[in-house]
């Protein structure tokens, strides 16, 4: 295999990671290959290529060098001064084809020195939902780690408690991103005050993720600005992170860690999955207040750097309170372009409002209520169907205000122009919880026909496919599939 390594991260001080090969596999398997994002890294696999060899770990391409990297980080509010890869080692990096700087790393690889008393391993499950998850939420257009390959060990991995419980076979998750680097990797040297340490990872991160800032006060700005559209994006499409820790919170704007993720089925603002979110605190109304003080994290780590600090509490203060206004503004952004509404106006904030308050009072599905706006028989998706019809009405007035609505009075629908646009970001199909835990159960039996079946389908979600059909349907009662559990 033809892979050019350009690793930069590990040319570091060895304060930010420890040097660990990944733990070998008794008999790996591929399980799933990404042909195109390996095209698009530049990879050239060539004829004897043992692919399960090389992303278990057993056999490192030419010029990998792998580290576990160091971090910190808040967890559910509780600070932890190292937390670190504990079940994941950095190969290295390489230069993709548009000429942007990618890591390539292997998560479920065996302890490292940041375990922290865990096997450092991971089962097929969690490594299939990754896999599935952040391609199915590129395929979205929402930025996000990828996944290259998926690996099953052939070794067998204890888990206590969780979806499936027992021993369960154990997999190894190739994962990119454009890097690794963490709110919680800023905390890591702010917490121990090691000052060049810091400096070194600030010049290292801005020359990567944000080269035309100044200094840490426009670095700031450019991450919050980029986690304020991730967490809009993310609201828009009803997707629920469910570990939103500091640690979880990367410095590029991509969605990291894919544990305890879902997307709702039925629409509620206090909606929460994941098992070990007992308050709520990464609810899905609530990632919109959690990210702000994520980054207030992020300018307390900044401050040691800056020369004034007195002053640049204040100015850091400044910009972090106005996130949420920068937050809301992409919120209502999206929101209205899934009404077809072009450039928000006023009353559009209340429009939106009002139609959440119908859909959560009626257990309204969310994905498929806002694709029945613009593809018909949305009166179907609410119980007080003449709530709908006035809510309706106002909607078309807006519509008809920008010239967007055609036919008659009766049956008046957004123009052909319009339904399009609203197409172009309201799925039709998203990865349904009791979808992906189903593919889990027959891939742990040995059928991984329902995983291809699923990344098929999931790579067009705006397209209505007829062979898919199926999977746009919500569960069934008996179907539902209320809690998800970091599970690596």
């Amino acid at each position: 295999m033809k892979l050019s390594f350009d690793n930069s991260y590990a040319a570091l001080p060895e304060a930010f990671f420890a040097r660990q090969h990944p733990a070998p596999a008794p008999a790996p398997r591929l399980l799933a290959f990404n042909t195109a994002l390996a095209q698009e890294l530049g990879i050239e696999v060539e004829a004897g290529d043992d692919l399960a060899a090389i992303f278990s770990g057993n056999a490192l391409p030419k010029g990998a060098d792998p580290i576990a990297q160091a971090y910190a980080g808040h967890q559910f509010g509780g600070f932890s001064a190292q937390l670190g890869d504990g079940r994941a080692v950095l190969l290295g990096e390489v230069m993709d084809t548009n000429g942007a700087r990618r890591d390539i790393a292997l998560k479920g690889s065996g302890r490292t020195p940041f375990s922290r008393g865990g096997d450092g391993l991971a089962w097929m499950g969690p490594v299939l939902r990754e896999y599935l998850l952040s391609e199915a939420m590129h395929a979205l257009g929402v930025p996000t780690t990828r996944a290259l390959a998926a690996v099953a060990t052939g070794g067998e991995v204890v888990r206590p408690t969780g979806s499936m419980t027992g021993v369960l076979p154990g997999a190894v998750l190739t994962r990119v991103a454009a890097s690794h680097l963490r709110v919680g990797t800023f905390q890591y040297f702010a917490a121990r005050r090691m000052l060049p340490e810091l400096e070194t990872l600030f010049d290292y991160a801005r020359a990567r993720h944000a080269p035309q800032a100044a200094g840490p006060h426009e670095f700031l700005q450019s991450v919050i600005d980029r986690q304020a559209e991730l967490v809009a994006h993310w609201l828009s499409l009803g997707f629920i992170h469910g570990v939103m820790n500091t640690d979880n919170t990367s410095i590029s704007g991509e969605t990291i860690d894919y544990g305890p993720c879902a997307f709702m089925d039925i629409y509620h603002p206090v909606t929460v999955y994941s098992s070990i979110d007992a308050h709520g605190r990464y609810a899905y109304d609530n990632q919109a207040a959690v990210i702000p003080w994520n980054m207030a994290q992020l300018a307390s780590s900044l401050i040691p750097l800056m020369p004034d600090q007195e002053q640049a509490v204040q100015m850091f203060t400044t910009t972090v309170n106005a996130m949420p206004d920068r937050i809301e503004a992409a919120w209502l952004r999206r929101f209205a372009g899934k009404l077809g509404l072009g450039a928000p106006r006023e009353g559009d904030q209340a429009l939106i409002g009002d139609l959440l308050a119908l859909m959560q009072a009626g257990q309204s599905d969310f994905t498929n209520t806002f694709r029945a706006l613009s593809a018909g028989g949305a009166q179907d998706q609410f119980a007080d169907r003449d709530g709908f019809a006035a809510w309706q009405a106002r909607w078309h007035a807006r519509l008809a205000a920008q010239g967007a609505l055609e036919g008659t009075i009766e049956q008046a629908r957004p123009n052909a122009q319009t339904r399009a646009a609203m197409e172009a970001v309201n799925p039709a199909l998203i990865a349904r919880n009791h979808r992906v835990e189903a593919m889990i159960e027959a891939a742990v039996a040995g059928d991984m026909a329902p995983f291809e079946r699923l990344m098929r389908a999931y790579a067009r979600p705006f397209e209505a496919q007829a062979e898919f059909a199926d999977l746009a349907r919500p569960p069934a009662a008996s179907e539902v599939v209320g809690a998800t559990y970091c599970g690596t």
